[in-house]
């Protein structure tokens, strides 16, 4: 995903945490904030229980790839923050769509 279609800024993050709306599953919490843009924006955290530096960033790697594939299906006017839950890391990269497909589905965002 370029940078472009990335929540970075921490004044970002929590305006979608205290202004949106959030939806859950067992594999990941959504936050969303609808906005006027060209483009969604998403941020991803994935916390210190997933595992080391390295399973986390593999989990953020899959995670990105999974809403690659998703770009399009996805509402534009919308910035969205995803949580991975700590049982993410169990998943292998199909069930992890799926399960990133439901929440998002839950949330209407797709």
């Amino acid at each position: 995903m370029k940078k472009a279609y990335r929540v970075k800024k921490e004044r970002d993050f929590q305006r979608v945490f205290e202004q949106g709306s959030s939806c859950a599953n067992r594999r990941f919490v959504v936050y969303k904030l609808p906005k006027e843009q060209d483009h969604f924006r998403v941020g991803i955290s994935v916390g210190k229980k997933v595992g080391n530096a390295v399973m986390r960033n593999s989990v953020k790697r899959k995670i990105r790839a999974s809403l690659y594939t998703l770009k399009d299906q996805i509402d534009p006017n919308l910035d969205f923050i995803i949580i991975a839950r700590p049982t993410v890391s169990e998943l292998d990269s199909e069930e992890l769509l799926k399960n990133l497909k439901h929440v998002l589905k839950l949330a209407k965002i797709i």
